[in-house]
C-alpha cells in the first residue's frame, strides 16, 4: 500500500517568500488501485506528485510503499518529454531496467524488454511508425508514446499529471481507453492528477479533492460505475451533477455539504473531511 503524509511542503515563491503548499495532507492507496486527485489550480497537486515520485524529497512527512520509499514507478507527465533524436522505440527503451545493457540509440537492450517494449507500441496503435522520429508524430501519437515508456517496466505505482491535457476530445478518450486497458492487465497501483472532474469520475475508483493552498485532502468519493466509462456518459453525467449539487464549491476546495447526493442508488460513496 502506498501511504503519503505530507506535514508541510514549503519552496519560495515568485517573490523568494516561503510559500506553504501542502499541509496536513494524508492519503492513501490501496494496491492495484486508480485515484484520481481533484483540486483547484495552483494548490500543489504536481507537487504531490513530485514528492511521490522522489523529483522533490524537501518536505517533512513521509511517503512509503510497503514499508519503503517508492522506487518502483513510471511517471507520465503532461508533456510527453520524448527525445527527438531517439526513434519512437528506442524512446521507450530508454527507461528500461535493463537499458544500461543496451547499445545508446540501437534500441539493443534484452530481448525480453524489447519484445514488451513493441508489444506495448502496437497496442498504442504505433506498430507502424517504431523506427519513426518524434518529430513526425502528432500530439496523440507522442502521448502514446509516452503512455507505452511509463508502463514498459511494469511498474508498482504509475504516476500521472495531467497527461491528456489539451488533446481533442476523440484522441483523449481513447488513450484513456488505452491507460485503462494496460493498467488492468498490469495491476498498478495509480496516482492521476486531473482538472477535470468528468475525467476522474471515468477513470477513477476513488477520486480525493484537495482544497486550496496549503492543499489537504477534504473529501473522498469511492465511484462504483461499471467500466468501461467516457467523461461524456450519462452515468458520469449523472454523478457529477449529484456532487455538484451537494458540494457547489468543491472544485475551488472546498467541500461543505449542502444535501444528499443521491448516492443510495450504489453509483458512488461520499466521505468528507472537513
Amino acid at each position: 500500500m502506498l501511504d503519503i503524509r505530507i506535514d508541510r511542503k514549503r519552496y519560495p515563491d515568485r517573490g523568494g517568500r516561503p510559500h506553504l503548499a501542502l499541509s496536513g495532507l494524508q492519503l492513501k492507496v490501496q494496491p492495484g488501485e486508480f485515484v484520481c486527485v481533484v483540486g483547484p489550480s495552483g494548490c500543489g497537486k504536481s507537487t504531490l506528485l513530485n514528492i511521490v515520485g522522489g523529483l522533490d524529497r524537501d518536505m517533512e512527512g513521509r511517503v512509503d510503499l510497503d514499508g519503503a520509499f517508492p522506487e518502483d514507478v513510471g511517471f507520465m507527465f503532461q508533456e510527453p518529454r520524448l527525445m527527438p533524436w531517439l526513434s519512437v522505440l528506442d524512446n521507450v527503451l530508454l527507461v528500461a531496467r535493463d537499458a544500461g545493457e543496451a547499445e545508446p540509440g540501437a534500441g539493443r537492450s534484452k530481448p525480453g524488454t524489447r519484445e514488451r517494449a513493441v508489444e506495448l507500441l502496437r497496442a498504442m496503435e504505433l506498430g507502424d511508425v517504431l523506427d519513426a522520429y518524434p518529430g513526425r508524430l502528432s500530439g496523440g501519437m507522442m502521448r502514446r508514446v509516452a503512455l507505452a515508456r511509463a508502463f514498459v517496466n511494469e511498474p508498482q505505482l504509475l504516476l500521472m499529471d495531467e497527461p491528456f491535457v489539451s488533446l481533442d476530445t476523440p484522441t483523449a478518450n481513447r488513450l484513456r481507453e488505452m491507460l485503462v486497458e494496460q493498467w488492468q492487465r498490469c495491476g498498478a497501483s495509480v496516482l492521476f492528477v486531473t482538472h477535470d472532474l468528468r475525467e476522474a469520475l471515468a477513470l477513477a475508483d476513488r477520486v480525493c479533492f484537495l482544497s486550496a493552498a496549503p492543499a489537504r485532502v477534504v473529501l473522498e468519493l469511492e465511484v462504483e460505475l461499471a467500466r468501461p466509462r467516457q467523461p461524456a456518459a450519462a452515468e458520469v453525467g449523472r454523478l457529477h451533477e449529484r456532487l455538484m449539487a451537494q458540494y457547489p464549491d468543491l472544485l475551488g476546495g472546498l467541500a461543505l455539504a449542502t444535501g444528499p447526493t443521491g448516492n443510495d442508488d450504489g453509483n458512488g460513496e461520499d466521505r468528507g473531511h472537513d
